[in-house]
């Protein structure tokens, strides 16, 4: 195992040890001029903006929009990784046509840092796998979320983005990720177990863990009318019980393209990038460059990286 690796594994064991009560192992320090010392340099960090896609049912299409709003920003010349946080039952990788030979259970175990973990795809996408029918992974505790968005405060190199996609339902596998985002976007479509769930999904994401604000996304949908309809049904309940903002940030077509990229194992944006839904992918992605950089110092919960800040004059700290 390299230097790196092991000082990495030390880290998260400490929080490991932490979280569980138990009294952690004392930290080596790093040696002069290891690579580690710059990757706890606050002062080398530059700021990145981590977007979760939740949708709280499953087989809203959640998985698709986060890969190709991933993939839209990647070829629209961003710095982009993609997490795949759907712990056990991951398939972001069967999604893009990879094979990873290692996963997030590998980096709790202090078998490999999250760069080495790091899986290239299209278009210069980086892609961070979980484990697909892992029972360990799908009942991690909260220390080891906790773990794995920590881990991302170590990158070298953090990218301008990092889309997570999360898995589907209300557990802590869920909610924790989504909090730590930056922003969380919420994909919904036309059926009313959606809508409750992701109303459901958002009560508790605002009542446990403050979030203020969650941008709707409205998927295989006939056309913007019906977009709105849904973004008014769901505001217009939360707007009446609860302390938070939805705003309606677009719509996704039904389109064949898009089953048949699925199918084909690829990113419809860069399969058919002219198609009715890579060209809707691709609206999206602009807009989402150009949401304003929420208020981080507000956040008292644990984020993606949380000690990543930049001040007015736009030197990192």
């Amino acid at each position: 195992m390299s230097e790196i690796a092991l000082d990495q594994a030390a880290g998260l064991q400490q929080m490991l040890a932490a979280s569980a009560g138990a009294a952690p192992a004392p930290m080596a320090l790093p040696k002069p001029g290891h690579q580690a010392s710059s990757l706890l340099d606050g002062r080398n960090r530059t700021p990145c903006r981590a977007i979760a896609v939740a949708g709280g049912k499953g087989g809203v299409g959640k998985s698709t929009v986060a890969v190709n709003l991933a993939m839209s920003l990647s070829i629209a010349g961003h710095d982009v990784m993609l997490l795949d946080a759907d712990m056990g039952l991951a398939n972001v990788d069967v999604m893009l046509g990879l094979t990873p030979s290692r996963h997030i259970g590998h980096l709790l175990d202090g078998e490999c840092t999250l760069e080495e973990l790091l899986l290239p795809a299209a278009r210069g996408l980086q892609v961070v796998p979980a484990g697909s029918g892992t029972r360990r992974l799908a009942q991690l505790n909260n220390g080891e979320h906790a773990a794995i968005i920590r881990a991302f405060d170590e990158l070298a190199h953090p990218p301008e983005y990092l889309l997570v996609d999360t898995a589907a339902g209300l557990s802590d596998n869920v909610t924790m990720f989504a909090a730590a985002a930056s922003e969380v976007i919420l994909v919904v479509c036309d059926e009313p177990a959606s809508l409750t769930d992701a109303y459901g999904l958002t009560k508790v994401l605002n009542r446990d863990f403050g979030v203020r604000r969650v941008r709707m996304v409205a998927n295989m949908v006939r056309n913007e009318g019906d977009a709105r309809l849904l973004h008014q049904k769901l505001a217009r309940v939360s707007d009446r019980f609860l302390d938070v903002v939805i705003d309606f940030s677009g719509w996704i077509p039904h389109d064949e393209r898009l089953r048949q990229a699925i199918r084909r194992q690829c990113a419809v944006v860069d399969l058919w990038p002219s198609s009715h839904s890579a060209q809707a992918f691709k609206k999206l992605a602009e807009l989402v460059d150009k949401w304003a950089e929420p208020d981080r110092t507000a956040l008292d919960r644990i984020a993606f990286f949380g000690g990543r800040t930049v001040p007015a004059d736009g030197v990192p700290k």
